[in-house]
C-alpha cells in the first residue's frame, strides 16, 4: 500500500509522499510542487488542469474552465448539473476529474498505485451547520473512493501544518497555528513538543480548532465588487426612482465559482432589458462585453493578481484597454485594506474564540506559526499578528506547509 498526504485547497492543491528522506511534495505541473486547482473542458472534450488550464482559457481555446473547485463542497452546487464539453455532469464529478489527475500524476512519479490517503479538511466546510460540513466530508470520501482510494481518512488542515511546524522545534511549545488559504481561515491551538510527535494517538494535544469561511477567493470577491464591477454598472441607478441595477449578475461574475452562470443565454437577454432602462447604460454595455467575450475568468485572474501585486506593492493597475481604449483601473493598498477590513476582522476574531474553547490567554501561546496565501496580505497578518502580540511569531511555507503535514500524518496511520 502507498499512502500519500492529499491538500486539496481551494486556489492551489499539494500531493505528498513519504521516502526514506522524509515526507515530499510531488511535481504536480512542470517543476512546480502546486498546482491550481482549476480545469478547463475543451470543445473536442480533452481536459487540462492546473496553470495549462488557466493558459488555454487565456489564450482563447475554445471550452470552460472552472476554477476555485473546493468552494462547491458544503454548498447546493454540489449536486447541480452543468454544462462540460458536449455533455452535462454534476461538479462532484468535475472534482473527481480534477483529483484524479493529481493522483496519477503522483503515481507516475513514484511508479506506484496509491492507495490511500489523509485528505486535508478546514475546520468547518460550513459555518455554522453542521451537517452541512458533515455532508461535505462525505462528499470528498465518496469522490475519493471513486477515483481509485480504498483507504481514507481526513485531518484538519491547520493540525496537520502544526505537524509541519512540529519537525523544526526543540522544546515543548502550545502554538497556535493560522492557515488562512483560498476559501477558508483555520485556526488550531496545539501543544507540541520533539517527543509528542512519535505519539500514534495526538488527540490530547488539540486543545481547540476553530475557522470561518473567509478566505482568499472572498478578498477577490469584495475588492472586485468595491473597484471594478462599478465600472460596469454595479450600484448605478435606473432611470426609475429608487432602483439600481441588478447586482446579482456582478455578484455572479465577482465569484469564482459562479462566473460561468453568467453565460446563459437568458441573462443576455435580461441585460438588454436592463440596458434600456439603467441610467448609464454604456456602463451596461461594458458588462454585455465582457459577457459575449466571455472574459469572466479572466477579469477575475486580474483582479487576483492584483491583490497578490499588493500584497508586495503599495499599488497597482488593471489594464482594460481591450474594453475601452485607455481605459485603466488603479488600485493600491490603502483601498483593499479599507473596502476588505471586516474580512480580516471577522478572521482575527475567530482566535479569541479559539482561546476561550481551551481556556487558555493569550500570553500562553508561545509561538503564531502562519501559512496560507492570504496571510500576505498586510493587513490580515497585522489584525492576526496584533492579535498576540508577544507569541513568536513563525512564517511556513506559504503554500506547503498543509500538504507537507498530511503527509507525514499519512505515515503515522498507514507506516
Amino acid at each position: 500500500m502507498r499512502a500519500c498526504g492529499l491538500d486539496f485547497g481551494t486556489s492551489n492543491t499539494t500531493l505528498g509522499l513519504n521516502t526514506p528522506d522524509g515526507p515530499r511534495l510531488c511535481l504536480l505541473e512542470g517543476t512546480h510542487e502546486t498546482v491550481p486547482s482549476a480545469i478547463f473542458f475543451e470543445a473536442d472534450g480533452s481536459e487540462q488542469i492546473g496553470r495549462a488550464a488557466i493558459s488555454a482559457y487565456v489564450d482563447g481555446v475554445g471550452g470552460r474552465l472552472m476554477r476555485a473547485l473546493k468552494s462547491v463542497l458544503g454548498s447546493a452546487l454540489l449536486d447541480e448539473v452543468t454544462l462540460v464539453g458536449r455533455q452535462r455532469a454534476p461538479f462532484r464529478k468535475v472534482i473527481a476529474h480534477f483529483i484524479a489527475e493529481v493522483k496519477a500524476r503522483a503515481e507516475q512519479q513514484a511508479d506506484a498505485e496509491i492507495t490511500a490517503v489523509v485528505h486535508g479538511r478546514p475546520v468547518h466546510f460550513v459555518d455554522g451547520d453542521p451537517e452541512g460540513d458533515k455532508a461535505a466530508e462525505n462528499a470528498l470520501r465518496e469522490i475519493g473512493h471513486s477515483i481509485g482510494f480504498r483507504d481514507i481518512l481526513f485531518q484538519y488542515e491547520p493540525i496537520a501544518a502544526a505537524m509541519d511546524y512540529e519537525q523544526q522545534i526543540s522544546h515543548e511549545e502550545i502554538a497556535l497555528i493560522a492557515d488562512i488559504g483560498g476559501g477558508t481561515s483555520d485556526f488550531s491551538l496545539v501543544r507540541i513538543s520533539p517527543e509528542r510527535r512519535h505519539a500514534a494517538d495526538r488527540a490530547g494535544d488539540i486543545l481547540a480548532n476553530d475557522g470561518v469561511r473567509i478566505g482568499g477567493t472572498d478578498f477577490d470577491r469584495v475588492l472586485s465588487l468595491a473597484t471594478l464591477m462599478p465600472l460596469l454598472g454595479y450600484g448605478t441607478a435606473m432611470k426609475r426612482a429608487g432602483l439600481n441595477v441588478p447586482s446579482g449578475y456582478y455578484h455572479d461574475l465577482a465569484s469564482w465559482h459562479s462566473i460561468n452562470r453568467i453565460y446563459d443565454p437568458k441573462v443576455m437577454r435580461e441585460l438588454r432589458e436592463v440596458r434600456r432602462e439603467a441610467q448609464a447604460p454604456e456602463r451596461l454595455e461594458r458588462l454585455m462585453q465582457v459577457i459575449e467575450e466571455r472574459r469572466g475568468h479572466a477579469l477575475a485572474g486580474d483582479v487576483e493578481a492584483a491583490k497578490i501585486a499588493l500584497a508586495a506593492a503599495p499599488e497597482t493597475q488593471i489594464p482594460l484597454g481591450w474594453m475601452e481604449p485607455d481605459l485603466t483601473l488603479g488600485l493600491n493598498r490603502a483601498e483593499m485594506a479599507e473596502v476588505t477590513a471586516l474580512l480580516a476582522e471577522r478572521i482575527a476574531g475567530r482566535i479569541d474564540s479559539l482561546l476561550q474553547q481551551a481556556g487558555l490567554k493569550r500570553e500562553h501561546v508561545d509561538a503564531l506559526f502562519l501559512t496560507g496565501g492570504s496571510t500576505r496580505l498586510a493587513h490580515v497578518r497585522h489584525a492576526i499578528v496584533s492579535t498576540l502580540g508577544e507569541a513568536r511569531v513563525v512564517e511556513g511555507d506559504t503554500f506547503g506547509s498543509v500538504g507537507v503535514g498530511l503527509t507525514i500524518d499519512a505515515r503515522r496511520h498507514f507506516g
